[in-house]
């Protein structure tokens, strides 16, 4: 290659294909365009290809009803209406058996009476306080929802399967009346 010697020589050797402004605004647009529509039909193309579930339900009027149903729900009640009180053994079943039948964090088995004697000693009151207010690693009513009197009564359940003597308690007059009053 020789050196270009004129002026003339050096622009030829040194051009490109854009010669004018009106080129270069053409080239800078389309520069942004086309990649922009190449991007929305490859979108288009891979979008309108149906794809089934893979063998599942998932997307059955069944499935999707089951996973938007409410999480809880509100139950209104008359409080003053009869309650039916649950007996001794129920509420134990319900909330204390998990942790006295197996003796868990040092809860004295149902039926140990050495492990109930010294407990027992200290009375109903004490026991039944015990149990409404949690005492070590149990949560107050046993982690129930039951009422003093239900608590009560697994508290005689209980210290009477240890070798107590306890009476159980009786239901509060108010519901004793209401219960017994004709409908």
């Amino acid at each position: 290659m020789s050196d270009p010697s004129t002026d003339q020589e050096y622009e030829a050797a040194h051009e490109g294909p854009i010669k004018t402004p009106k080129q270069v605004i053409w080239v800078v647009v389309a520069s942004f365009i086309v990649p922009v529509v190449l991007i929305i039909m490859l979108v288009q193309y891979v979008a309108s290809q149906g794809k089934p579930a893979a063998g599942s339900e998932g997307l059955g009027p069944e499935a999707v009803a089951k996973r938007i149903q409410p999480v809880g729900m509100v139950e209104i009640r008359d409080a003053s209406a009869p309650t039916v009180l649950r007996t001794g053994e129920q509420v134990y079943q319900g909330a204390c058996g998990a942790c006295h039948a197996t003796g868990a964090a040092n809860a004295p088995k149902l039926g140990d009476a050495p492990a109930w004697a010294p407990r027992i000693k200290t009375g109903y009151d004490a026991l039944l306080a015990a149990a409404l207010k949690g005492k070590g690693a149990m949560p107050p009513q046993g982690g129930g929802d039951f009422g003093e009197v239900e608590i009560g009564r697994a508290v005689v359940y209980m210290a009477n399967q240890g070798g107590a003597k306890f009476d159980e308690p009786k239901a509060p007059a108010a519901a004793a009346s209401a219960a017994s009053a004709p409908k």
